[in-house]
């Protein structure tokens, strides 16, 4: 590992461990729920997942859809080619 690696890393974790400190700070000293807030952005976070699920279906479902119209157009091309 090089200076300037250690150097790089060495500063995130700096910056990491001050605004660690400089946020607890905040929340002590305003009062802040820290409990109710994470419910909150974890509640939005399922949220985001369920609309992600339900786009990945809808995804799903218009790929299959897709498929069975090009092997039902194989299909055709096919016995086309046979008569």
């Amino acid at each position: 590992m090089g200076t300037g690696n250690f150097w790089k890393y060495g500063l995130a974790v700096g910056l990491g461990v001050v605004l660690g400190a400089v946020g607890t700070m905040l929340i002590s000293r305003n009062g802040i729920d820290l409990k109710k807030t994470c419910a909150g952005l974890m509640s939005h976070g399922l949220d985001l997942k369920d609309k992600a699920a339900a786009l990945a279906e809808t995804a799903k479902e218009n790929l299959e859809d897709l498929t069975a119209e090009a092997r039902h157009e194989q299909e055709l091309r096919k016995s086309a080619g046979k008569a």
